[in-house]
């Protein structure tokens, strides 16, 4: 039986095998923040995070493990 993998997952874990940068999807980042996806969204717009495009998505992104973990120790 095939397991189930989350799009955003998938794309993560490729973008980490082939990058030296590690990044987080938006509910992970919302999650450590204790942040939902949609506040998420708001916040990295308001405080101009980077945002990793997905190709072929537009409204998709990733973000940058390092940024997350930076603001996290600041709070």
């Amino acid at each position: 039986m095939q397991v189930f993998e989350d799009w955003n997952q998938k794309v993560k874990k490729t973008f980490n095998a082939t990058n030296p940068e590690v990044v987080l999807t938006v509910s992970e980042a919302g999650s450590l923040l204790g942040l939902t996806k949609d506040q998420m969204k708001l916040y990295v717009d308001k405080n101009k995070l980077t945002k990793v495009p997905i190709m072929r998505s537009v409204h998709r992104y990733l973000l940058l493990k390092s940024e997350i973990d930076s603001i996290v120790k600041t709070r």
